[in-house]
């Protein structure tokens, strides 16, 4: 499974450090992606150009999404494999290679603040009343498609048939005897809202955070984690080789996981909820294609396809309608999971993600 959000968090250390790698003319021409696009420039009327991480998701991107697109509108997508920073780069000299940019809610609003984004004509957003998207996913530069989970996952033969229902049992090291795993900085936010809801702070009182508080309750746990993980797949490492018995996660490793065989679960209540959504370079060459593929990709019946093929949760809740049970229920979007969750304030993480950061890393050190 590739991960939408791997090296993201290296490179998107608050938007004071995008500014300063777009300000590097070299970078316009690299990134660690693979680019299978041509250069930006004047649209040719018949393709657009988007930006996602490639891998599995790319795969499954173009299974449900791009071909499907092509056969009904008769534009070709092609497909750019680039880093934010370099991405950056291109747009603020002018020359985006890319007209739709598939990434995080999060760095989208750290382009719009680099001025590196149209602003949208929701009206060319046929599907949006359709789908229903959330009002909270709809902004004025970008709509979230869909979301990925921050939860945990345990192993089921570790505690003598007890199940940890809350993030209080990932604290709790008497009662769910184990060392944990829980997430570095390079791969995701930290997770301080955990600590809070362990520290029974309630789901809906957890912003504005209380960072301090959220310290001294990682300080309590920090003997039992075993390792930080940096990369999606290494908490399903760690569980499979039963050096952990409990870590933090994105929920889509956790099918891959049981195909394997792997005794693992894994526990929704308190989940993180971070969105992906679509965007448009500002500057795009051809923003026109680049709208019919945003509306097309939002329909509920095209992300619905997606989350098919792909532990993708749909932003749309009329998507899960057209799935079936067994396909719902594997997602952390189902209905009957999505209120034991909560979305990932942006706003606040936007204007604290550097110190929190910081903090963590002196933490982390000990």
């Amino acid at each position: 499974m590739s991960d939408p959000v791997i090296g993201r968090r290296a490179l998107l250390r608050g938007a004071g450090g995008l500014a300063a790698l777009a300000a590097l003319p070299s970078l316009a021409a690299c990134g660690t992606g693979t680019s299978r696009a041509a250069s930006g420039g004047k649209g040719d009327g018949k393709t657009v150009i988007v930006r996602d991480s490639g891998g599995t998701f790319g795969a499954a991107l173009q299974k449900a999404i791009y071909t499907p697109f092509t056969q009904e509108t008769g534009i070709t997508v092609k497909v750019l494999n680039l880093d934010d920073a370099p991405l950056l780069a291109q747009i603020k000299q002018g020359r985006p290679q890319c007209d739709l940019i598939n990434n995080s809610m999060m760095s989208h609003a750290k382009y719009v603040n680099q001025d590196a984004l149209e602003k949208l004509d929701l009206d060319r957003v046929k599907s949006l009343k359709s789908a229903k998207i959330p009002e909270n996913q709809i902004t004025d530069h970008a709509i979230g498609n869909s979301f990925y989970g921050q939860c945990m996952a345990y192993r089921t033969d570790a505690f003598g048939g007890k199940k940890p229902e809350s993030w209080a049992d990932f604290w709790d090291t008497k009662a769910f005897q184990g060392s944990r795993s829980m997430c570095n900085p390079d791969a995701d936010l930290p997770e301080l809202e955990f600590a809070l809801l362990a520290d029974g702070v309630p789901m809906d009182k957890l912003y504005p955070l209380d960072v301090d508080r959220a310290f001294k309750v990682l300080t309590r746990l920090r003997s039992d984690i075993k390792k930080f993980w940096d990369s999606g797949p290494l908490p399903g490492v760690l569980l499979s080789r039963q050096e952990v018995t409990m870590s933090t996660v994105w929920d889509g490793r956790i099918a891959d996981l049981q195909k394997q065989g792997v005794p693992v679960a894994r526990q929704l209540n308190g989940m993180r909820r971070q969105f992906q959504g679509y965007a448009i370079a500002k500057g795009a060459a051809n923003a026109d294609n680049a709208y019919q593929l945003m509306d097309f990709s939002l329909r509920p019946e095209i992300q619905a396809n997606l989350a098919k093929v792909f532990p993708s949760n749909p932003s749309s809740p009329v998507a899960y309608a057209k799935l079936t049970e067994d396909e719902r229920n594997a997602l952390a979007g189902a209905p009957q999971y999505y209120d034991k969750g909560f979305d990932t304030d942006l706003d606040w993480w936007l204007k604290n993600e550097s110190a929190v950061t910081k903090r963590w890393l002196e933490w982390a050190r000990g």
